[in-house]
């Protein structure tokens, strides 16, 4: 559904949200395949910590929630590059909630970091690839985002607005040779998911996810979920009526 990536040598790819988790996992895979990586996050210290003895690295520290600093990262990196062949885009936030513990403040902090900051990032990228007419972009959204569960009372919907983005842009963009990848994990062990005081089924390392990522993108997949024993799962719950796609959710997580 996507152009394939069979050699990444070379290849130009800004990776936002890269100083922990999924983001640095990806950038470190992306190093040892030779590609030429621009590296974003707010923390400074774990981008230059990625980058460090790979002469084919830019730090860029940036806050998606910042549209000038997400601009000013872009021009960096069309001056020193000229072009972009790959956009990913990690950076988010994540609170378990439910209705009796809505936070006002909480969820207005998640809807600006994971939304109104993917559309930042969007409004940097989308004039390049236009230009260009070539390159791709990737968003990490949720499996989440697929339908309501709990303890995820606004980080779902923010990942299902997520999901619906790619959806639209697919079928703008890739008449027009330009691929889009809906990258949509389970439960993977990162600092975000460390305070989680549920159990969380089928969990994966970061290295994992890092892995299955790349090979969707290498495979020209639009949707790369992961891991399937669970993402199939809830994919298929969803095609069920409400009645009993709550009574199954009721009773697989007890709440």
């Amino acid at each position: 559904m996507n152009p394939k990536i069979k050699d990444w040598q070379g290849k130009r790819v800004w990776v936002i949200g890269a100083s922990s988790g999924i983001g640095a996992e990806t950038a470190r895979a992306l190093i040892t395949r030779g590609a030429r990586l621009a590296l974003s996050a707010r923390n400074s210290t774990g981008l230059l910590n990625i980058a460090a003895n790979h002469n084919d690295s830019m730090v860029l520290p940036l806050d998606i929630t910042n549209h000038s600093d997400v601009i000013a990262a872009r021009d960096k990196i069309l001056t020193s590059w000229g072009g972009i062949d790959l956009v990913l885009l990690f950076a988010g936030t994540y609170n378990s909630m439910r209705s009796d513990n809505f936070d006002l403040l909480i969820a207005q902090k998640m809807v600006d970091t994971n939304l109104n900051g993917a559309l930042n990032c969007l409004d940097a990228a989308l004039p390049v690839l236009l230009t260009q007419g070539k390159g791709s972009i990737g968003i990490v959204a949720s499996i989440a985002g697929l339908s309501g569960l709990p303890q995820a009372l606004i980080y779902g919907p923010t990942k299902a607005a997520l999901i619906n983005l790619c959806e639209s842009l697919y079928l703008d963009l890739h008449p027009r040779g330009i691929g889009v990848f809906l990258i949509n994990p389970g439960f993977v062990a990162t600092p975000l998911t460390a305070g989680n005081k549920f159990e969380m089924p089928a969990l994966i390392p970061a290295t994992t996810a890092a892995a299955e990522i790349l090979r969707g993108i290498e495979q020209g997949e639009f949707h790369i979920h992961f891991p399937k024993r669970f993402t199939n799962w809830l994919r298929l719950l969803r095609l069920l009526p409400y009645r009993a796609y709550f009574w199954l959710i009721h009773k697989g997580t007890g709440l």
